[in-house]
């Protein structure tokens, strides 16, 4: 694909944040006239003053909301939702727009694995990055993971592919990317405080197989019921043997045929499990042996935030599951547990309820402490089930936790929906909790 020419183009970058100001950035070194647009306060904003240096325009705060400007192009930020006033705005002016993960694709200069799905996402392109780099295969996991597409593609010329950690968000503004390797990890819903509904937040993540051949591949949950897709299909299941790898006896195998001993893997539960077939075909498509892809992929320890550890007191297990941020992914937290729980959940209401994991709720959860906008409405979905309560904050919440908590038992932090209420990040509050549980007594008050 040939690279456009933004010389002397005026473009409009929406979003200032990392996604936003790396591609304002990347335009002004192609010569585009870039305006970036942004509806905080300026002295909000931080890291403006490499954009200054490169001649980005600012407009920032209520101004940005009702720019009456009129661009050749403009470049959409993932976190900008199209109802903000910002994106009303720019979108009434009927401006060509793309997004920044279309922008950075149109730089990219080797082969591109994207990875979407619900949950697992971040794991998966970890693991995929960690084992294609130990296989000899460089790589740098970039995207919806931290680093932006357009700053990977733009600085590495010694890669040989790039994978991609893709959200919905990011594939609802791609015109022609084409990843050579597409994994589809899971679905479940989420996201319906920015979707009017499930099948629209499907049909975005559904793209990452749009510009896809015969000639690529598409690595899929076999449990998924998806349209037809051009690319050849490799398929995984922890749960099921219809897949080409699959999960039996302690071993992930393919097509029935032991590969990979999970004993010897950092790695716990089906759902890891599966985040390790999905880099295995990954890396089979890519030409590798499984004999050299399991050492990699058995020494990966698991991210911040997702099952972590964090310390044991009076016989009480601490786990941050805070990258929970939706149900699905707190009902694998569940599902991974061997102990019973007193579990910590809530934050922002995002539209669905957690009736639906109420059965799986009875069967692990002794007691739930719940917090955040949505904390009460959990209570009423989860009444019967077990023992709920709502609390006031995080640190009230932990606290609690260590009073009810009885020696064998795990207090999980598996928020199952997002921070923004209360906290920056998912990241953030996971920071906070690890700190609360640190500082703990060693016996309850």
């Amino acid at each position: 694909m040939k690279t456009p020419d933004y010389k002397n183009k005026n473009v409009a970058v929406l979003g200032a944040g990392r996604s936003g100001k790396a591609a304002a950035l990347l335009l002004a070194q192609e010569g585009a006239r870039v305006t970036l647009l942004d509806s905080a306060p300026e002295e909000k904003l931080v890291g403006l003053e490499p954009l200054r240096d490169a001649g980005v325009y600012l407009l920032c705060g209520p101004a940005a909301n009702e720019d009456p400007a009129v661009y050749d192009l403009g470049i959409l930020s993932p976190g900008v939702d199209p109802e903000l006033p910002l994106a009303r705005n720019f979108y009434r002016k009927n401006i060509p727009a793309i997004g920044e993960l279309e922008l950075g694709y149109q730089f990219c200069r080797v082969p591109v694995i994207g990875i979407t799905g619900t949950n697992g996402k971040t794991t998966t392109t970890e693991l995929i990055s960690q084992m294609l780099n130990a296989c000899g295969q460089r790589t740098v996991a970039c995207g919806n993971i931290g680093k932006p597409l357009v700053e990977a593609a733009r600085e590495r010329d010694d890669l040989d592919v790039l994978t991609v950690e893709v959200s919905s968000f990011q594939l609802e503004t791609i015109r022609d990317f084409h990843p050579e390797i597409s994994v589809w990890l899971n679905f479940a819903p989420d996201h319906l405080d920015r979707y009017p509904s499930i099948r629209e937040y499907r049909e975005a993540k559904l793209r990452i197989f749009e510009n896809q051949t015969a000639g690529d591949t598409a690595v899929v949950n076999v449990a998924e019921h998806l349209p037809p897709i051009a690319a050849r299909i490799t398929t995984f299941s922890a749960w099921t043997n219809d897949g080409d790898f699959s999960l039996g006896d302690g071993w992930i195998k393919y097509q029935q045929q032991p590969i990979l001993n999970l004993a010897e893997a950092q790695l716990r539960g089906p759902h890891n499990a599966e985040n390790m077939m999905a880099a295995l075909a990954v890396g089979r498509a890519r030409g590798l042996s499984f004999e050299e892809m399991v050492p990699p992929l058995c020494a990966y320890r698991a991210q911040l935030h997702r099952i972590e550890f964090i310390r044991t007191i009076g016989g009480v297990d601490y786990v941050n599951d805070s990258k929970a941020t939706n149900l699905d992914a707190l009902e694998k937290a569940l599902l991974s547990a061997t102990k019973p729980i007193v579990l910590i959940a809530g934050g922002k209401d995002k539209g669905f309820n957690f009736r639906s994991i109420t059965t799986l709720v009875r069967q692990k959860v002794r007691h739930a402490i719940l917090i955040g906008e949505i904390g009460g409405r959990i209570a009423d979905d989860w009444e019967g089930a077990t023992e709920c309560e709502v609390v006031g904050s995080l640190g009230a919440a932990v606290t609690r936790a260590q009073n009810v908590a009885r020696e064998g038992e795990v207090v999980l932090f598996s928020p199952g929906t997002s921070s923004f209420d209360m906290f920056k990040s998912y990241a953030d509050r996971g920071d906070q909790f690890r700190a609360l549980v640190r500082a703990l007594p060693e016996t309850s008050l």
